[in-house]
């Protein structure tokens, strides 16, 4: 993994450019309230159809209620990141390669030395999934995770849910409103539905993974999940004992967006409650 230090500013948007995937990228970052120099760095890592404009004002709300810097960044394939080739299929293993490629290069293109400095790390759906494979990777290299409708292995809810998704970019305005976020909307989504609903990636399975890692986690799920039984958080708290569950009335697969106040309030309380690095 080589990486290079470039990067350009554009309207309070930082551009990293570093070497992954066998590729170079261009990775599209925002930085929250940096001021704050000392304080706790949260690394947010969006759903498998999210970017920097999706998350909206939601990662500062975080860190003003935690006093904590932020760091926001689209995938590669999303945003305003580079864009993936229409040719170029994800493979099973895409969410490995972003927690153990990806993650570290950018982090390391930007400063961040993720050992002294040990990030906590708020991943939702797909990203909650990198977040914990990031863990268990690098466990002396994260603070804490905080891991909101991850994916530990792939349900029927799950593919049945995504193969609607499919129909609605089809047949709805779902296309219009994920192109307000993306430059090519197309890339992003087919990118994400494509490996969902491939028939090998029904044997995807993270859960041993999770046994490796040391960290304080915290793993939120909305009962109402859409894309999820609860079995997918409570599976954490079996293999990663020092886990901490939290199952939210009335809310589906976007606790954030669906119970913002708890949320907030939740990954403040659990940041706060970590030993400082060092």
């Amino acid at each position: 993994m080589t990486t290079t230090t470039t990067t350009t500013a554009d309207a309070g948007t930082v551009f990293a450019n570093l070497h992954a995937r066998g590729r170079d990228l261009r990775l599209e970052c925002q930085w929250i309230a940096p001021e704050r120099a000392d304080a706790p760095l949260i690394v947010f890592l969006h759903e498998g159809l999210g970017s920097v404009s999706m998350w909206k004002d939601w990662p500062t709300r975080v860190c003003d209620q935690a006093n904590c810097r932020g760091l926001v960044y689209s995938r590669y394939g999303y945003g305003q990141s580079t864009a993936r080739p229409l040719s170029e299929a994800w493979a099973p293993d895409f969410m490995h390669r972003e927690a153990q490629e990806v993650l570290p290069a950018l982090l390391e293109v930007l400063g961040v030395d993720a050992r002294r400095d040990k990030p906590v790390l708020f991943g939702h759906s797909d990203g909650g999934s990198i977040a914990l494979l990031y863990a268990a990777a690098y466990p002396d290299a994260v603070a804490g995770v905080v891991a909101a409708a991850p994916h530990l292995f792939v349900e029927d809810v799950s593919v049945a849910s995504i193969a609607q998704a499919r129909t609605a970019y089809l047949e709805s305005d779902l296309r219009a409103r994920l192109g307000r976020h993306h430059q090519d909307v197309d890339s992003a989504f087919w990118g994400w539905n494509d490996i969902w609903l491939n028939p090998e990636f029904r044997a995807w399975n993270i859960e041993d993974a999770l046994e490796r890692i040391a960290c304080p986690v915290l793993a939120i799920q909305g009962v109402d999940d859409e894309y999820g039984t609860l079995e997918q958080v409570r599976a954490i708290g079996r293999r990663a004992p020092q886990t901490e569950l939290l199952e939210i009335p009335d809310c589906g697969h976007s606790p954030h967006r669906d119970q913002p106040a708890t949320v907030v309030q939740a990954v403040a309380r659990f940041v706060g409650a970590l030993e400082k690095p060092g």
